[in-house]
């Protein structure tokens, strides 16, 4: 992406006095990984709600019962998906593309007997054909006339997790705003990097870089979403309208 060398460094040591700072961090990376463990146990005991297993949302073959979208799985783990009504491609959600695009393997989930969708906040015919640009493969639904049931006063661009039992649906957990980096690979993996996420309010040594705002342009590459490059780039089309 660049060769500008005008941002700070690390400074550079010796073997043994940089696995030595290692190994203190590493103290540090024990503890936030038992006290994320400690909270994920938590979580598994939390009361759950139940949901009515009816309600519909629209899929491929049109509207279906919530517990259909289970796919004889025990449990369901969604993603709601925020839409722009009549927006172009590139005016869609980036965050929720960021999101939505980090789960592509899920053989993993599915022998947890978890299945995993995408319940959009658009239509299915006109959010569909965003799900066919970004070349998605996880079931995608419409939630749009569902939304009042499953959300309540709460909002799309966010996890919510559902337990199947005895033909009913109950709702175990919900997150949204931080929470939901825990789909986010890609925040991740640059965490482990030196310049880690390069968003200004990190707490980064001076000189290191911070350009990427975070009132959306974090996850747009000149004015679109940054995924959508490399579908463009390799032909697909990103028209939303009907018949396209």
């Amino acid at each position: 992406m660049t060769s500008d060398t005008s941002f700070g460094t690390p400074a550079i040591v010796d073997r043994a006095t940089w696995e030595a700072e290692l190994d203190k961090l590493l103290v540090r990376e024990k503890a936030h990984t038992r006290e994320g463990d400690a909270i994920a146990a938590a979580r598994r005991r939390l009361p759950m709600v139940e949901v009515d297993a009816t309600v519909p949302v629209v899929g491929p073959d049109g509207p279906v019962p919530l517990i259909d979208a289970f796919e004889g799985r025990r449990q369901l783990l969604v993603y709601y998906h925020m839409w722009h009504d009549g927006n172009a491609a590139a005016e869609q959600c980036e965050g929720c593309t960021f999101f939505t695009g980090q789960a592509l393997e899920l053989s993993y989930l599915h022998s947890r007997d978890v299945t995993y969708a995408t319940f959009c906040q658009g239509t299915y015919e006109e959010s569909s054909r965003y799900q066919k640009f970004m070349g998605w493969e996880m079931p995608w639904y419409s939630a749009r006339d569902a939304a009042g049931e499953l959300l309540g006063e709460r909002h799309f661009g966010g996890y919510a997790s559902y337990l199947r039992t005895d033909g009913r649906v109950f709702e175990t957990y919900w997150s949204t705003g931080r929470g939901t980096e825990a789909g986010a690979n890609s925040y991740h993996l640059l965490d482990l990097t030196v310049y880690g996420r390069q968003e200004p309010w990190e707490d980064s040594p001076e000189g290191w870089p911070g350009q990427f705002a975070t009132a959306g342009e974090q996850f747009r590459l000149n004015g679109r979403p940054t995924a959508q490059w490399s579908r463009l780039a390799a032909g697909r089309s990103d028209d939303l309208s009907p018949g396209a």
